[in-house]
């Protein structure tokens, strides 16, 4: 009967240095943080048919969806578009001040 007994002040300040402790070997124990591979900055040419063709496949086409396709910053997908709109490749659907939403005319 009975549950746990609580622990006085001394136990529970010798189990939290030892927490502390082994917090500590296992940050040491860790190797080195993975490199993140930094994404483009330059987009990808808007006049060639090949990014037309893998834009196809795509159902919608946003910033973030471009960005992560062709692994490049979104700032860039954003001018990539525009430029392709202002071609005449796609066509603006929907949007706002911070996202804009397009698709290929068919």
């Amino acid at each position: 009967m009975g549950g746990k007994k609580k622990l006085g002040l001394k136990q529970m300040e010798r189990v939290q240095d030892k927490r502390d402790e082994e917090e500590a070997k296992e940050k040491k124990k860790a190797g080195p943080p993975k490199e993140k591979k930094a994404a483009g900055i330059v987009p990808p040419d808007a006049k060639g048919d090949k990014m037309i063709g893998e834009l196809k496949k795509m159902n919608v086409l946003t910033p973030y969806g471009v960005a992560q396709r062709f692994n490049i910053r979104i700032s860039a997908a954003k001018s990539f578009l525009s430029e392709l709109e202002e071609n005449g490749k796609i066509q603006l659907v929907s949007g706002n001040h911070s996202i804009k939403i397009y698709k290929i005319p068919d």
